[in-house]
């Protein structure tokens, strides 16, 4: 498994997604599936960012890996800030309202939607958010 290790700040994103986008070139990734894990990936990385450290700094580690048989990407995020797992709050309500309102939780009800897997674990210190996406 590849991994990148950068500060934790928004203004990283390019080259978060360029270093999965890269791991994804050698295998013919269809565009569909591309496009859902770049959304997917920039809605983890931006959160982690906004959140994870404030009002500190902190760096992420992103992941990923292509496997086969069936072919598949698993991407797993990785900071030392403050525990949170976005799995565990109720989907975003997607209602009119609640749109008009801007609530939270949309970003991560499109990456539970759009993956094949989403998963979250807190282990010897660091929040771990795992996404799978068949290809």
């Amino acid at each position: 498994m590849k991994s990148l290790t950068v500060p934790a700040e928004a203004g990283r994103l390019d080259e978060v997604t360029a270093f999965v986008n890269g791991e994804l070139e050698a295998y013919d990734c269809p565009m569909k599936a591309q496009f859902e894990i770049e959304l997917a990936v920039e809605e983890i990385f931006v959160n982690i960012a906004s959140y994870a450290y404030k009002p500190a700094d902190g760096e992420a580690e992103i992941r990923c890996e292509v496997l086969r048989d069936p072919l598949r990407v698993v991407i797993q995020f990785l900071d030392g800030g403050r525990p949170y797992d976005p799995l565990a709050k109720e989907d975003a309500d997607t209602s009119v309202e609640a749109l008009e309102a801007r609530e939270g939780g949309l970003g991560i009800l499109l990456v539970k939607k759009t993956m094949d897997d989403v998963q979250y674990a807190y282990e010897n210190g660091k929040n771990i958010l795992t996404i799978l996406k068949k290809l």
